[in-house]
């Protein structure tokens, strides 16, 4: 681990006398609240945003290392699901998400704003960047040079289990195919058909619960072997069933999927 991109990282988070970071429960933000909080000179709010597009375990993540840690949090209600523009998911539906965010926490705090943004970040379609950049947020890691590759080598370092070993989470909203509509209670599915799979592929790090206009699709970083993939796909298929969904089967993994145009996270 290349200690000198910590010092440069806490250099740069100095520069601020107070600012707010926000934490949505992912490795990149928690990392930087964790860095700000114990080894910068900066006075940091914590705050993170929870929604119905935001995983329940995401939250408890950010409440029990506020226990631990001692941070200065905030949980507060960013109002995306207020929106017409994002409730609609259009291709840019991040760049909603984004700017309600960054909107409320400029409200709740002082100083600057900081995200987890990092360097592999700027090679993705993000449209929550155009609202990062009108709303003046600040991304410590790509000051700095800090890839994600090297925030899960810090994280390390510092035996912050329950980070390093993080697969990424995108919020759950990622997972709805473009043109469809945004729903609560399509948020809660997600997060509960992901945790079914959870329990039963805990090995596995890639997990979405994808809506589409053909069906209820689980993909997974590979297909378990034939005896595995019936009975996972028997499970869902009758959860989905008591849901009035259809089940459409299991997917390799691919990286945006949900999204058209080009869109590549998620």
């Amino acid at each position: 681990m290349n200690t000198n991109k910590v010092k440069e990282l806490v250099h740069y988070l100095d520069q601020f006398p107070q600012c707010s970071i926000a934490v949505s429960g992912g490795i990149d933000s928690m990392l930087l609240a964790y860095i700000a909080h114990q080894h910068s000179t900066t006075k940091v709010k914590m705050v993170h945003a929870y929604s119905p597009a935001v995983p329940v375990s995401a939250l408890e993540r950010v409440k029990a290392h506020t226990k631990q840690y001692g941070w200065d949090m905030l949980v507060i209600d960013a109002k995306e699901f207020d929106d017409k523009n994002y409730i609609n998911n259009p291709v840019n539906r991040c760049y909603y998400c984004k700017s309600n965010l960054y909107i409320r926490i400029g409200e709740h705090t002082q100083g600057a704003i900081f995200s987890g943004t990092n360097m592999d970040d700027l090679g993705d379609v993000r449209p929550g960047l155009a609202a990062a950049v009108e709303q003046n947020v600040q991304h410590p890691y790509v000051e700095v040079g800090i890839n994600k590759q090297q925030i899960y080598a810090i994280a390390k370092f510092y035996n912050l289990s329950q980070l390093h070993s993080l697969p990424g989470q995108p919020c759950l909203a990622s997972r709805v195919e473009t043109g469809i509509k945004i729903k609560s209670d399509d948020m809660l599915f997600i997060d509960h058909m992901e945790e079914k799979v959870r329990e039963l592929l805990p090995s596995f790090k890639k997990i979405r619960c994808r809506i589409s206009h053909q069906g209820i699709f689980i993909e997974l970083d590979q297909l378990p072997e034939a005896s595995i993939s019936e009975k996972l796909s028997e499970q869902l298929r009758h959860f989905c069933a008591e849901q009035n969904r259809i089940f459409s089967g299991l997917k390799v993994y691919q990286k945006g999927s949900a999204f058209l145009n080009g869109i590549t996270h998620g």
